[in-house]
């Protein structure tokens, strides 16, 4: 695909990303974790889940807007938490958080970001009075280092704090290791600026002894809610909910820690179901290129779902304004499945409206006629 191509998909931005970016730049934000076997299967599997539209159903209107712990939002499509993103362009989370702001979704800013958690919540602020973001926390075992990071996007404005806790030690990252990734050197880390760019993210200042018990500690030292990032089983979920959380995002870090795991999609219905009967919201992220697969995912429960790469491709394409084109793409092919499908808004997207690829095989069918 040429530069000059105008993308229409945001598999046409990646194809643009890999042509303008640094060969271990682009690495580092599109691989996986060794084989990179969970990272393809959470693109995959939303191929093998099938949608039933209904017919003769007015969709004339059709309205994705809804709410995220109680905030009004233009849709149920959010940024999740990727670090790093001057990589792809020099506004880098600066240019997110306007994208953001202005189409009045939800940003999660991650820890390991290249601008501070002030300077993106300042520019959220030009262009939305009210910018829904939240924080994403790594846990260090020095945990002054922590609180402060909390204290700070509390006072600042930030309506949630997410708290990854699938990242105990770094994935094993093949590319980064092939291409000698490194963050260049004109990049800083946004929320450390006492620290060189090799610290914490890569050399291990993130505590691998993190319990349950810390987020009861987390809980107790801010009125935020508290998200849970990474939660992957049911006994987990229900943990959570006893610990007296918020939400939880199910994710697998986007394919890039523990290879060999469940897709996220796969995963929903468990964690959905650990949670029913409680006020805890859960959201999914992971292989969320289309609107049909947003679709797929509220149809299996999510309250909204999150996405990463594209983003990074759309900054690199053209930054803020590329960044909200993925969010534009994404809203409006959501509109159209939605319409397609016979519904006119997110609460009518129920389970009933999919079905696995197994259900609709030839054989069962051609074996009941014998």
């Amino acid at each position: 695909m040429s530069s000059k191509s105008v993308p229409i998909t945001l598999d046409d931005l990646e194809t643009l990303a890999k042509e303008n970016m640094p060969v271990a730049s682009f690495g580092y934000i599109s691989s996986g974790a060794d084989a990179e076997t969970t990272m393809q299967r959470n693109r995959a599997i939303y191929d093998e889940l099938f949608i039933r539209p209904k017919v003769l159903i007015d969709v004339s209107e059709v309205t994705i807007g809804t709410t995220i712990l109680g905030h009004n939002v233009d849709t149920p499509i959010g940024i999740a938490p990727t670090a790093f993103h001057g990589l792809a362009h020099e506004d880098g989370e600066l240019a997110t958080a306007k994208a953001a702001a202005e189409s009045n979704i939800c940003y999660c800013a991650a820890t390991y970001s290249n601008y501070s958690m002030t300077e993106i919540m300042d520019e959220a602020k030009k262009h939305n009075d009210s910018p829904f973001l939240w924080f994403q926390l790594y846990v260090e075992r020095d945990r002054a280092t922590s609180e402060k990071l909390i204290k700070t996007c509390e006072k600042i404005g930030y309506k949630a704090l997410v708290v990854t806790v699938d990242r105990p030690r770094l994935g094993r990252r093949v590319a980064d290791a092939r291409n000698h990734f490194k963050l260049p050197d004109h990049l800083k880390l946004g929320n450390f600026e006492e620290r060189g760019t090799e610290d914490a993210y890569f050399t291990g200042e993130i505590d691998a002894a993190l319990e349950w018990d810390d987020i009861v500690w987390i809980k107790s030292i801010t009125t935020l809610p508290v998200i849970l990032k990474g939660v992957f089983r049911h006994e987990d979920a229900k943990k959570a909910v006893e610990c007296g959380v918020d939400a939880i995002i199910v994710s697998n870090h986007g394919g890039r820690q523990l290879d060999g795991c469940p897709s996220t999609l796969e995963v929903l219905p468990e964690i959905v179901d650990a949670c029913k009967g409680t006020k805890v919201e859960v959201y999914v992220d992971g292989g969320i290129r289309r609107g049909t697969d947003v679709f797929k995912a509220l149809a299996l429960g999510a309250r909204a779902v999150f996405i990463g790469r594209p983003i990074v491709w759309g900054l690199s394409y053209k930054g803020a304004q590329g960044a909200k084109f993925v969010l534009n793409n994404l809203a409006y092919d959501l509109r159209l499945a939605m319409a397609l499908a016979g519904t006119r808004t997110l609460k009518e997207i129920t389970t009933d409206f999919v079905k696995p690829a197994s259900f609709y095989k030839f054989d069962k069918w051609l074996q009941s006629k014998i």
